[in-house]
């Protein structure tokens, strides 16, 4: 008896952090609208805190006082004098970080540090890129484990919030904050000898067209949005540029930062190779390498439909998403690394100095499952008003999606220390040329085509692949499922 009640007590406190997620979304819901005379929508915030003996609790912004965050309920009202040593949390929004709110309020981050709770569940990044990660910073510096949810929930959170979220990132722009604490990158702060005249008008002139800011290059006003960017600082009355400014801006910010730029190479068929290294502001880069590549390499005919047809040498969307997601998530720590694109006859490759941000792994993101979470929010804030990039994330969906919109095989990521990899296909034998001399002998003309048709799938189930390419199980044993 005793022993069937202890399995029936361990089956009631199994953990299992996707219930759990979903019902921290389920309480979000219940966040009500906060009546402001500045018209500010309020986050949508829902957390659940799990306890050592599997007892959870919840709570939403604002559920026993307007305004009050939705940690706050959780950890000080509803379970002030209550030892939560070791319990799990899960909160939908990022928890505020040290110095992000007025004194004398304590930020959620340091409420959870202090009530001893061993582990958190993230939802989606704060929108503000002047204390972005820097919540979850926090957590990570003070031992505690942090995990971000799923994709697909994480969307969800961003929908509930939409209006909440366009504003916040509006306001980012322009309203200045106290400065947080807790600096990411040693890239926040000034550069030494770096001044406002080393930042290229080129460059500026192309976000402000690009973000339609309405404010003038060089105006006070533009530039205390540079300010509240964290791309200048304020130094004895004088704005100064800071590192982020400085890789975003600069006229020659390879001056400042050897790991700064891009390397471009093609290798042409005929054994012959051509390489050009990018230099300029990162804002520019992207422009300027599909320029270069569009000279370099010609329209070709498709002469697969019944009309020929000239179609782009590259898949360009998806060389300049790649190559934007390089520019804003490597590591800028590594200085003896900078950001290359290889053009072969069959790939592009984009090297990327760094490990994908934690908590993202290497199979999140092969599998196109990544949740959504900026390495460098300062470069992510200004690509992403210029229309060059996702808010938060790494823009595998719509590397995904384009490529199968364009019959491709997927992308695919890869470890190659100290760079992480992606490759782009330029054809769907391209993925078969690629494989070893000896690997591709042995494979029949049918067997090619398992591979092509793999090559198109985050996941086959056996039954499909059976189905799709009309041979049976024990064909499909012997084909390339085999190696899934």
């Amino acid at each position: 008896m005793a022993r069937r009640e202890a399995q029936t007590v361990a089956a009631k406190s199994k953990f299992e952090p996707r219930k759990l997620v979903e019902l921290a979304i389920e309480v979000m819901r219940q966040s009500g609208p906060e009546p402001r005379k500045d018209g500010k929508a309020s986050p949508k915030v829902g957390a659940v805190l799990v306890k050592p003996d599997g007892q959870t609790d919840t709570a939403y912004r604002g559920e026993l006082r307007r305004g009050d965050h939705a940690e706050f309920t959780l950890l000080e009202r509803k379970n002030r004098g209550n030892k939560l040593d070791g319990s799990i949390l899960f909160a939908t929004l990022e928890p505020c970080a040290p110095g992000a709110r007025r004194d004398p309020k304590v930020d959620c981050a340091e409420r959870i540090r202090l009530a001893r709770i061993k582990e958190v569940w993230i939802g989606i990044q704060d929108p503000d890129p002047k204390v972005a990660r820097k919540g979850i910073e926090h957590l990570k510096n003070n031992g505690i484990k942090v995990h971000m949810f799923d994709r697909d929930l994480q969307e969800i959170i961003e929908k509930e919030n939409k209006d909440f979220l366009a504003q916040a990132i509006e306001r980012a722009a322009v309203e200045k904050k106290k400065p947080g604490e807790i600096v990411l990158s040693p890239l926040e702060n000034k550069l030494p000898a770096a001044v406002l005249a080393d930042f290229s008008d080129e460059a500026l002139a192309l976000y402000r067209e690009r973000a339609k800011i309405a404010e003038v290059v060089g105006s006070n006003e533009f530039n205390r949005r540079l300010l509240q960017q964290g791309l200048l600082k304020e130094e004895k009355g004088r704005l100064l540029p800071t590192g982020f400014g400085i890789l975003l801006f600069g006229k020659e910010p390879r001056r400042a930062m050897r790991q700064a730029g891009l390397l471009a190479a093609i290798h042409y068929p005929n054994g012959e190779q051509e390489r050009k290294e990018f230099d300029e502001p990162a804002v520019m880069i992207p422009d300027l390498l599909e320029k270069w590549l569009r000279d370099k390499l010609p329209n070709v005919v498709d002469r697969s439909k019944m009309r020929r047809e000239e179609r782009p040498a590259l898949p360009f969307e998806m060389v300049s998403e790649a190559v934007v997601n390089a520019l804003i998530h490597r590591d800028y720590d590594i200085e003896g690394g900078k950001c290359q694109v290889v053009v072969t006859e069959d790939t592009i490759t984009v090297r990327s100095p760094g490990k994908p941000p934690h908590p993202i792994t290497l199979e999140q993101l092969q599998s196109f499952t990544a949740p959504m979470l900026s390495r460098n929010p300062e470069l992510h804030f200004v690509f992403a008003r210029m229309g060059m990039a996702e808010e938060q994330g790494f823009g595998i969906r719509s590397l995904r999606d384009r490529a199968k919109e364009l019959g491709l095989p997927l992308p695919r990521y890869t470890w190659d220390a100290p760079y992480l990899v992606l490759k782009l296909y330029r054809s769907a034998k391209s993925v078969i040329r690629e494989l070893p001399a000896n690997v591709l002998d042995s494979l029949n003309a049918e067997e090619r085509r398992g591979w092509e048709y793999l090559a198109t799938k985050t996941a086959c189930t056996r039954a499909a692949y059976e189905q799709n390419m009309g041979v049976d199980t024990r064909k499909a044993q012997r084909h390339p499922y085999a190696l899934c």
